[in-house]
């Protein structure tokens, strides 16, 4: 049986499921939220100790501004309403990704996020915002040749922005596309992935126990045989 200690997700088909429904996209982005909380309860109950959330890319700021500002309205309303449910349920949340193009306001919501909920142990939730592999990868490079050290994988992870996390065991991405939209590479290295057609407002507790079912059951080789 293959333990699960990290689970990654792209959550992916929000502003699809809106439209499907008649709605607007901001709408499918709203009902993303409800799946959020439903995965966020099962990854508690499955005792998984690190849960990776694709929440917006450095590439998402080419989406329209209304749809930006939404997007960062909910996930503000969610942290103030959130934060102390966080708290009690013992979830500690890390945000990865390059805050300095945030407002003010939303870096310093995240800050205080960040540190209410620093020494909580039962969960650690990664947000990825404004955050892209390759950029990623490129600022450890930086980092490595500024500080004058050794380039080796070894120090080229220390300075990625999951230094203290293990890679993740388990992708998913819901809405039926099977790609990786510059999450995670490096880590994603001998990850099994996990496409999924359903719309992220869509995927619930019972789709991921289906998934981590079938993982537990995986020869899982690592190059060898």
């Amino acid at each position: 049986m293959n333990p699960v200690k990290h689970l990654a997700i792209i959550m992916d088909g929000n502003g699809r499921w809106g439209l499907k429904h008649k709605k607007t996209r901001n709408a499918g982005h709203k009902a993303g939220l409800n799946a959020v909380e439903d995965i966020i309860r099962e990854t508690l109950k499955q005792k998984i100790n690190y849960l990776t959330l694709y929440t917006f890319s450095t590439d998402n700021w080419k989406r329209p501004k209304k749809e930006i500002s939404f997007l960062f309205n909910l996930l503000e309303n969610f942290l103030l309403k959130k934060i102390e449910s966080l708290i009690k349920n013992q979830i500690k949340l890390i945000i990865i990704g390059d805050k300095k193009k945030f407002s003010m306001k939303m870096q310093k919501l995240l800050m205080e996020s960040e540190k209410k909920t620093a020494f909580k142990k039962k969960l650690q939730i990664n947000l990825a915002l404004n955050y892209g592999s390759k950029e990623e990868i490129l600022n450890a490079l930086k980092v490595i040749k500024k500080d004058k050290l050794k380039l080796t994988e070894k120090n080229l992870k220390k300075n990625l922005y999951t230094k203290n996390i293990p890679d993740p065991d388990i992708l998913i991405r819901t809405g039926g596309t099977k790609r990786l939209s510059n999450f995670l590479l490096w880590q994603l290295a001998y990850t099994e992935i996990f496409f999924e057609k359903k719309l992220w407002p869509d995927f619930n507790s019972k789709d991921l126990k289906i998934i981590l079912n079938k993982f537990k059951i995986l020869k899982r080789n690592f190059g060898s045989i």
